[in-house]
């Protein structure tokens, strides 16, 4: 798991080409100009999901890992809690393989995503997003899916 600045992002570029590409997509994009949703960079390979949100109490947030894709979650507005952990044999309570969702009941570590920052989450980072920090607060976030 990454937690950092987008200012930062020149460290992580050479991960991986995709990963890389994605950057670029993040960086040179205007996302008040593109609708809420999907939009493919790289057909499945690279996707994006636009999202706009109230965060949540933390007892409405779900644990999830992924296992076909990396998450980079970029905070265009607002900031949020997420907590976080890794997969060290955590049992699934909950999956959905067509979409790559696999949810989980575990300890977790709370960190604090401003506007700004990004993280990236690998297949063996569990992660729970969406968390208000102390008054539920409407944010904008991009998600960009990396395939593995």
């Amino acid at each position: 798991m990454i937690l950092d600045k987008i200012d930062n992002y020149k460290l992580y570029v050479n991960l991986n080409q995709r990963i890389a590409r994605a950057f670029t997509y993040i960086l040179e994009t205007d996302f008040s100009q593109l609708s809420l949703g999907k939009h493919l960079i790289e057909g499945e390979d690279i996707f994006v999901l636009l999202q706009e949100y109230d965060t949540k109490e933390i007892e409405n947030c779900k644990l999830e890992s992924h296992k076909k894709y990396i998450d980079i979650q970029f905070m265009i507005s607002g900031d949020e809690l997420m907590g976080i952990t890794t997969l060290n044999n955590q049992e699934t309570t909950e999956f959905n393989e067509d979409n790559d969702y696999y949810f989980y009941n575990s300890d977790y570590t709370i960190i604090r995503v401003n506007e700004g920052m990004f993280t990236i989450f690998f297949p063996d980072d569990i992660h729970m997003p969406c968390i208000k920090v102390e008054n539920i607060e409407f944010v904008k976030k991009v998600v960009v899916k990396v395939k593995i």
